[in-house]
C-alpha cells in the first residue's frame, strides 16, 4: 500500500479528487489537512468529511490554516457555489474533525513514515509552508509531492498571470518550491479543452448508477456553469482530479522535466505567477518538476474507474 496525505481547500473538484484516492485499491490515505482557499477552512473541512463518509472511510480530517501567511484571503465561492459544492447543501457529516492541528498532524505523519508519504496538494500551500517552517527535515522525508498549482507558460485563471492556488498564498508557494521537496507542478492548463468532461461524457458517468458518479457531477453543478460562461470551456474542468490521477498513476503525465520555477510575490500585475525557466536562461538550480503534457483519455479512464462500483 502507498501512503497518501492530501492537503485541500475542499470544494467540488477537490471532493472528487479525494474520492478518487479513497477508492484507489493500493492507496491508504493517512490523513487529510484542510486549508483556507476555495472556501473558509471550516466549510472545507465539512466538505472533506462528507466525502470521506460517502466513501465509507474514517480517514482523519484535520483543520489547518484559516488564512494565508501574510495576505488577506481570496475565496473561490464564485466558481464553486456558496457551499463550495454546487449549492447542493449536503448534510453535516457524522464523522467528527480529528483532534489536533493539521500542520502538526502532517509533520507527525511524515516523520512516522519517512520516505513513504506521497503528498498531494489541491489548494494553497499555507499548511505545507507552515509545516516546513517548524520541521524543515520533512522535505527530505516526503517521497513525492504532486501539486495542483500554477500555470507553466500559459495564462492564469484568477488573474491574467496567476493560477488560483498559488495566487491565494504566493509566499507559501515560494517556500514550498524552494524547500527541496520532490515536487511535480501540475498546472491548471491540464484540465482545459479536451480534458474537460463534455455533456456526453458526463451522461456516460451517470450511467454508472453509483452514488460516487452522481456525486462527482452533482457537486460540480455550479462549477460547470461557471466554467462554460466565464472561461468559455466546453464542459466540466477538474484540475484537482487531474492532479490526483497523476499521483495515482504517474504515467498519466506523459511529459515532465525539472526546471527552476520562481513565484512572483511583489508585483501587483503578476502576483502569484509561476515563472518557469524552461530554457535555463537564469542558470539557477532546478527546484521542481513541471508537467507539460498528459494522457487525456488515460486521465478520464482512471476517473471513470474510481466512480464505478467495485
Amino acid at each position: 500500500m502507498r501512503n497518501f496525505w492530501i492537503d485541500t481547500d475542499t470544494a467540488s473538484d477537490d471532493a472528487v479528487a479525494i474520492l478518487m484516492a479513497l477508492r484507489w485499491p493500493d492507496v491508504n490515505v493517512v490523513g487529510i489537512s484542510v486549508v483556507a482557499g476555495n472556501v473558509h477552512v471550516e466549510k472545507g473541512a465539512k466538505n472533506a468529511r462528507y466525502t470521506v463518509e460517502l466513501c465509507a472511510k474514517k480517514t482523519p480530517v484535520y483543520l489547518g490554516a484559516s488564512q494565508p501567511l501574510v495576505r488577506e484571503p481570496t475565496w473561490g465561492y464564485f466558481f464553486h457555489g456558496d457551499d463550495g459544492m454546487g449549492n447542493k447543501n449536503y448534510p453535516e457529516p457524522s464523522l467528527p474533525l480529528a483532534e489536533g492541528n493539521a500542520v502538526e498532524a502532517l509533520i507527525d505523519a511524515v516523520r512516522s513514515n519517512p520516505g513513504n508519504i506521497t503528498l498531494v496538494t489541491l489548494g494553497p500551500f499555507t499548511n505545507i509552508a507552515l509545516a516546513l517552517r517548524i520541521a524543515p527535515d520533512i522535505a527530505e522525508k516526503i517521497s513525492m509531492c504532486y501539486a495542483m498549482a500554477g500555470a507553466a507558460a500559459t495564462l492564469g485563471n484568477i488573474t491574467p498571470a496567476a493560477e488560483f492556488n498559488v495566487y491565494v498564498d504566493p509566499e507559501a508557494a515560494k517556500i514550498v518550491f524552494d524547500s527541496g521537496i520532490p515536487l511535480l507542478m501540475v498546472g491548471w492548463e491540464h484540465c482545459r479543452g479536451q480534458a474537460n468532461l463534455v455533456e456526453e461524457e458526463m451522461a456516460y458517468v451517470r450511467t454508472f448508477n453509483t452514488p460516487f458518479a452522481d456525486f462527482a457531477i452533482d457537486c460540480n453543478a455550479h462549477a460547470i456553469s461557471t466554467n462554460k460562461e466565464w472561461l468559455t470551456e466546453p464542459g466540466l474542468a477538474l484540475p484537482d482530479p487531474v492532479t490526483m490521477a497523476i499521483a495515482l498513476d504517474p504515467s498519466i503525465c506523459t511529459k515532465r522535466s525539472p526546471h527552476f520555477v520562481d513565484v512572483e510575490i511583489e508585483s501587483e500585475l503578476t502576483l502569484g505567477m509561476t515563472v518557469v525557466d524552461q530554457l535555463g536562461v537564469t542558470k539557477k538550480e532546478k527546484n521542481i518538476e513541471v508537467c507539460w503534457e498528459i494522457d487525456i483519455q488515460g486521465w478520464k479512464d482512471l476517473l471513470y474507474k474510481t466512480l464505478q462500483q467495485e
